[in-house]
């Protein structure tokens, strides 16, 4: 789950963008928002994830305040969801989200080049053919592995597909249930080709990407302008600490003490890290 914005204000005052995207299927859900606030979040997950969809077995977001606060602490662990958080200013790790956000982006630029303003009305146009377009992590649709099925697009009404030139209203009952039958099917396969695609994609990044490496009781110093209030300004220190590395989260993401015994709430990432040396 993630924050777009600020864009050019829309009806209703609305400049942000609260974006969630099922991890499997690829599906996307998205609302144009006034201001993004802890209640609007708790809200948005309310009524537009659990009350279509059920209960998610976990949600993922960055450090920003309309996540990590105690209200909607409260709430996920009310429904027993898990809550976990990417690196401090590391997004590349909420992957799905930043990919999402990108595509979304770029749809909502090619169909709104003039008429600025009315992002928040086109968004569901560029939804929809989201939604319904092959994604190549999976070889599916969204609409199909979420609901088992592919949907009528309006290009089908005037150029009739095979399934519109067939359709047969007798039969119909029968073929939807012989698809629900092969729905297990389609999105195990589709499963493996992720689980292929992510190998492909971590073998590239890897190739290109050295993090930095740290062990559990290295001292480190933490990148300040990634921690300090904007209102601090530049004349502060570029690096903060030395911190004591507790626990090695996952290849390149850290979690992270004072001297003085706190552990600090967040994984960091090591590219806001660096070793301390006496």
């Amino acid at each position: 789950m993630d924050i777009l914005g600020p864009f050019p204000t829309a009806s209703g005052q609305r400049k942000f963008l609260l974006v969630a995207i099922d991890y499997f299927t690829k599906w996307v859900e998205a609302e144009p928002l006034a201001k993004i606030t802890e209640a609007k979040v708790q809200d948005f997950v309310w009524k537009t994830l659990i009350c279509r969809f059920g209960l998610p077995r976990a949600l993922i977001t960055d450090n920003g305040r309309q996540f990590a606060g105690a209200r909607f602490a409260e709430f996920c662990e009310g429904l027993n969801v898990s809550h976990h958080f990417t690196s401090v200013a590391h997004p590349q790790a909420n992957g799905e989200a930043e990919v999402t956000n990108r595509t979304l982006l770029q749809g909502l630029k090619t169909r709104l080049d003039r008429a600025k303003g009315a992002w928040a009305d086109e968004l569901y146009h560029v939804l929809w053919a989201y939604r319904t377009t092959q994604r190549v992590p999976t070889g599916e649709t969204p609409f199909a592995l979420a609901f088992g099925t592919e949907a009528v697009i309006p290009i089908e009404l005037k150029l009739p597909s095979a399934r519109i030139v067939g359709f047969n209203e007798q039969l119909n009952p029968q073929d939807l249930r012989a698809n629900l039958d092969l729905l297990e099917e389609k999105r195990e396969v589709a499963r493996i080709r992720m689980a292929t695609y992510q190998r492909k994609v971590a073998r590239y990044y890897n190739s290109r990407v050295k993090n930095k490496a740290f062990r559990v009781g290295d001292l480190v110093l933490r990148r300040a302008a990634v921690s300090r209030p904007q209102s601090q300004g530049k004349l502060v220190p570029n690096w903060e600490g030395p911190y004591e590395v507790v626990e090695v989260v996952r290849p390149g993401t850290y979690r992270l003490k004072e001297l003085g015994g706190l552990t600090l709430p967040r994984p960091w990432n090591s590219e806001n890290l660096r070793m301390y040396h006496q």
